[in-house]
């Protein structure tokens, strides 16, 4: 079920750009260059991570793009974690004087090449890093990698759904998928990224070229 909820929500889609580090997680290559990820392998590591996080209480999300905002607040609600979105503030992890700073266990990144300043952070103070990572991704200083597409909405939400299951059924607080009521729709952005409105938009004008006879992208 895991795998179908995750094909549906394009989870697996990554992009035409290929990290090496991320190579070992890509099932094939379409016909249009872009990279699929493997499923199996999404839905093991996002297990195994929950099994992790279950453990523990004092857990950062950080989002700073936008799609994964939401995502990352209704995560953090769920499983008791504290969001950091937007900007991530300098020293919020590492300076203990500053206003909002805060001790994690654990930081969950939503996209590492984004969330930049929170792994330049959380490197510095030997905390635990877990990530999304895209295919485009290096994943370097990074504990754990959970391959996925950190772009799409409905991927990310997807995502952090799954998570948060994962988690409360590891600590017992529900016993099986049933008893969580919570739907990956809840945990979607409603509003269209500057990200996916250029992804639009770009679709759009391979359409109307195709219309008009132009050339075929490979």
């Amino acid at each position: 079920m895991a795998n179908e909820n995750f094909l549906s929500a394009g989870v697996h889609i990554g992009m035409k750009q290929r990290a090496k580090d991320m190579e070992r997680f890509i099932y094939k290559i379409r016909s249009d260059g872009l990279a699929v990820l493997n499923v199996s392998l999404i839905e093991e590591r996002v297990n195994t991570a929950a099994k992790f996080l279950s453990r523990l209480n004092n857990i950062l999300i950080v989002s700073r793009k936008g799609p994964g905002q939401k995502p990352a607040v209704k995560f953090a609600e769920m499983i008791g974690g504290k969001a950091s979105i937007g900007r991530f503030l300098p020293g919020t992890i590492t300076n203990p004087s500053f206003k909002n700073y805060y001790e994690p266990n654990v930081i969950l990144l939503t996209d590492p090449m984004v969330d930049k300043q929170a792994l330049k952070e959380a490197v510095k103070m030997r905390i635990p890093i877990i990530a999304l990572c895209d295919t485009f991704n290096e994943t370097s200083y990074i504990d754990f990698v959970i391959p996925c597409n950190n772009k799409g909405r409905k991927s990310l939400a997807m995502i952090y759904w799954a998570l948060a299951k994962e988690i409360l059924k590891e600590r017992g607080t529900i016993k099986t998928d049933e008893e969580f009521t919570a739907k990956a729709e809840d945990f979607e952005m409603t509003e269209e990224s500057k990200e996916e409105k250029l992804e639009r938009m770009e679709k759009e004008k391979i359409k109307k070229s195709r219309g008009r006879g132009g050339p075929r992208r490979k």
